[in-house]
């Protein structure tokens, strides 16, 4: 079969990696792609936020699944237009989308499904906002309703800090229309970490926990980022508490969107808080997750691709995942400044070196070509995976590999796993 994967970051090459290993898969496009991409199949022309475009292109490609890595072409409807073409299509449709598309449609969707969540209240008045933030005189979260690319929520450790947030959202408009609406919820403590499901719109099939480490430096210190590492397993999410999050969170979720008439297919992940108080659940995303992806995918032993269509046709029933003795961990390297303004065009130096390490995946998200050159493209440019007997081999792997690479300005963390180890 054919696939074209949606997508052109460090997860989509992740998924083209691992769906290009199966026997039932002759090539890997990808729209727009990348560098790393481009080793399993043409990297495609075209909009992937264009659904009609995206229908038109699968079709004239002769493609037989396709796979959406980013959230946002699902939320403008990609998985509806190829479904209409008759197309098979991993993700959920516009609708169930929105579970991700807006923070508010999530929460009450946890709220109608008794899923554990933080109390919350949502403004669009940047006057009733800060009258609320003042009458709590305490640090808050507060999140913008629509996408973000993962910059959308800020944890506020005073009740000036909360003010000042909410003044740039609604006043100063620095997330544009995804912060015409905010949410300022309660600040939970405990750690945290995502639980994903695939899932065909009645059933589900719970996958690896992960942990991310979302702030950019050593610490858990400075801004947040769309992910600078995670690891697989975590210690913290034991086989109880991911059949609690199957029962409390997953199952209920399922049934709520199906009783809307809106079942959801694709991935469903949960990012949870694990408090003394028990799990809280801080955010729905509809795909994988990224760097999540590069530490749970290559922890899968069996072929994907059975799986993603067995979703896509509503017949994931008694499948199942099987999965590798091994741990894995992630590092992400980035461009000198992210996730502020970076500088980009830089060569990138050691890549096969590290590649050529025993248990060693280096995925490419923020890259591209110059001549026959490698160079960094984006504010994350590459996902560095080690895997290994231990998290601490992992770990080790990982790092190895890192000092192996280099472009100018590059960083990264040097802490990822602390939680664990």
């Amino acid at each position: 079969m054919k696939v074209m994967i949606l997508g052109g970051g460090g997860r989509e090459h992740t998924l083209a990696w691992k769906i290009s290993q199966s026997p039932e898969v002759e090539e890997v496009a990808s729209l727009p792609g990348n560098p790393g991409l481009s080793r399993y199949g043409p990297c495609l022309k075209g909009d992937p936020g264009n659904p009609t475009e995206v229908a038109a292109l699968a079709r004239e490609q002769g493609v037989d699944l396709v796979v959406v890595g980013p959230e946002a072409p699902l939320v403008v409807g990609v998985v509806d237009a190829l479904e209409a073409e008759g197309i098979l299509a991993f993700g959920p449709n516009r609708e169930a989308a929105q579970l991700e598309g807006s923070k508010i449609y999530a929460k009450e969707t946890m709220l109608e499904g008794d899923v554990p969540t933080a109390d919350y209240v949502v403004f669009d008045d940047v006057m009733e906002a800060k009258k609320y933030v003042e009458s709590r005189g305490c640090g808050l979260v507060v999140k913008a309703d629509g996408l973000a690319a993962g910059k959308g929520a800020f944890v506020c450790d005073t009740a000036e800090e909360t003010l000042q947030v909410i003044e740039r959202l609604l006043v100063d408009r620095i997330l544009g229309e995804a912060g015409d609406r905010i949410l300022v919820e309660e600040r939970l403590s405990g750690q945290e970490a995502s639980v994903l499901a695939l899932c065909d719109g009645k059933d589900f099939l719970t996958l690896e926990a992960a942990q991310d480490h979302k702030r950019a430096f050593d610490g858990d210190q400075g801004p947040n980022t769309g992910g600078m590492g995670a690891y697989s397993p975590t210690p913290i999410v034991s086989e109880a508490m991911k059949s609690e999050v199957a029962d409390k969170v997953i199952r209920p979720t399922l049934d709520v969107m199906s009783a809307r008439g809106c079942p959801f297919r694709g991935v469903l992940y949960a990012g949870l808080m694990l408090t003394d108080e028990g799990l809280s659940v801080l955010e729905f995303n509809v795909r994988f997750g990224d760097p999540e992806a590069q530490v749970i995918v290559p922890r899968m032993s069996s072929d994907l691709i059975p799986v993603l269509c067995a979703c896509a046709r509503r017949e994931l029933g008694g499948a199942n995942v099987e999965w590798s003795s091994k741990e894995a961990l992630c590092v992400v390297m980035a461009s000198g400044g992210y996730p502020g303004s970076y500088e980009k065009g830089f060569v990138i130096r050691g890549l096969e070196d590290a590649e050529g390490m025993e248990d060693v995946v280096v995925f490419q998200a923020g890259t591209a070509l110059k001549g026959e050159k490698l160079i960094s493209q984006g504010g994350r440019v590459l996902g560095v995976t080690g895997l290994g007997r231990s998290l601490a081999v992992a770990q080790d792997r990982a790092y190895q590999a890192v000092d192996r690479i280099r472009w100018e300005g590059a960083f990264c963390r040097r802490d990822i796993g602390w939680q664990a180890l």
